[in-house]
């Protein structure tokens, strides 16, 4: 368990807190290109502890300004996109995607006034279905070369969710491998695909070994996480996923398609007791199967939270939970996350945790956390940022799952064991 100041140092992101110091040291995904559709309207968005909001201008740039217009504070969500900006509608203030007044209808024409002030304003880039954005103090470093950001919008599925929790709270739940011999589990109908190179799917695998062994290896850019459970005389079933710093999992998708793809999971902070959740299903080969991969129609709600919530308890039906999933709270994965990472409350207290051997990948990342940020009080470079282009090279994240022989030792030779195994 952590202590109660460690626990806030990694919950709190607020402007003046450490966490916020060093979340605001890297690129974050907040929102769904699909979402600032040229001639729409700008969208309000609350992140790491501040009221901004999206906007399109007339030129396809995409900004992100302080919500209140700078000079009565009027709401500029409301505003209208015209002239190379967006216009204020209280008295006719326009600010560009920089947060530079382009016009201040109201001045003498003589004034330079406008020159004088400026609009919180933060830079954004848009690069595979997504709007990122630096909310730091100076140059931006680079932002990572993921290999999903290169490919075009047939090889994903996007989706966005709020989350009624804090930011760790979901993030946790990724690196926690042993859950998922229960929370997820289907009863009865399983997914029929095996494994690479076994017989068994995974949903098969996950029931038959319910105590996996656990490891950990520090990266450069977070923390490669091994989980290893039994699959017959000789072979095991290995499973690699990885937690990303700040806030993102890569982890195991597309079952049954080693090489084709994987999944990644952001968790951005929109305050310490809400964050927005992106899920990025990716395909390298062949566009995603949106009926088995995406399994998100009629469970998100158009305001972006999910349908089932703790409001009406995730509507779990006790008659499912015989026949179909172990949780009773439908197929959509997300949902059985939600219960798992709100029911603790909007700050997770971890200091009344007994953690056991089963949480080493948690123990792992939450010191990680701890060690980034102290750093960042101290000066330092947190990990995974980026400034030199030879350093910007993402092709050490593997996703894993496959079956191997045991003799193998999986630390050090996983990738000679499973390169048989992908697609050329």
């Amino acid at each position: 368990m952590l202590s109660q100041e460690e626990n806030d140092l990694v919950t709190q992101t607020g402007p003046g807190t450490p966490g916020g110091a060093f979340m605001r040291c890297y690129w974050h995904p907040v929102a769904l290109s699909s979402e600032l559709p040229p001639g729409g309207a700008p969208k309000p968005r609350r992140i790491l502890g501040e009221d901004l909001l999206l906007f399109r201008d007339d030129g396809g740039r995409v900004g992100l300004l302080g919500l209140l217009c700078a000079h009565r504070c009027a709401d500029l969500s409301y505003g209208r996109v015209e002239n190379g900006g967006l216009r204020c509608l209280y008295h006719g203030w326009l600010y560009d995607v920089d947060g530079r007044v382009l016009e201040m209808p109201a001045e003498p024409p003589e004034s330079t006034y406008k020159d004088k002030v400026r609009q919180v304003a933060y830079p954004c880039v848009e690069r595979g279905g997504l709007v990122f954005a630096y909310l730091g103090a100076g140059e931006p470093p680079l932002l990572p070369n993921y290999e999903v950001l290169d490919y075009g919008a047939e090889h994903r599925l996007l989706t966005l969710t709020f989350l009624n929790c804090n930011w760790l709270q979901s993030m946790e739940g990724e690196i926690d491998p042993s859950h998922l011999s229960y929370l997820h589990v289907p009863i009865g109908k399983v997914d029929t695909r095996p494994v690479p190179g076994g017989t068994k799917p995974a949903d098969e695998l996950y029931k038959v070994d319910v105590q996996p062994k656990l490891d950990v290896e520090r990266t450069a850019y977070g923390m490669r996480c091994f989980s290893v459970r039994r699959s017959g005389p000789g072979r095991h079933y290995l499973r690699i996923t990885n937690f990303i710093l700040p806030h993102m999992a890569a982890i195991v998708g597309n079952e049954g398609r080693i090489g084709e793809g994987y999944n990644l999971h952001w968790h951005v902070p929109v305050d310490d007791t809400h964050h927005l959740r992106i899920d990025y299903v990716f395909n390298r080969v062949r566009p995603p199967d949106k009926g088995r991969d995406g399994m998100h129609e009629g469970e998100v709600r158009p305001d972006g939270f999910l349908v089932r919530n703790a409001a009406n308890r995730y509507l779990q039906d006790r008659e499912e939970m015989k026949t179909k999933t172990f949780s009773g709270m439908g197929p959509y994965f997300p949902a059985h996350d939600a219960w798992a990472t709100e029911s603790p409350g909007p700050v997770h207290d971890r200091t009344r945790e007994h953690l056991a051997t089963s949480d080493v990948c948690i123990i792992t990342a939450r010191r990680i956390l701890i060690d980034a940020i102290r750093g960042v009080q101290n000066g330092e470079t947190p990990p995974h940022v980026i400034r030199d282009a030879a350093d910007n090279d993402m092709s050490d994240i593997a996703v894993i799952s496959a079956v191997i022989p045991d003799t193998v030792d999986y630390r050090t030779n996983w990738r000679d064991a499973v390169k048989t195994l992908i697609p050329r």
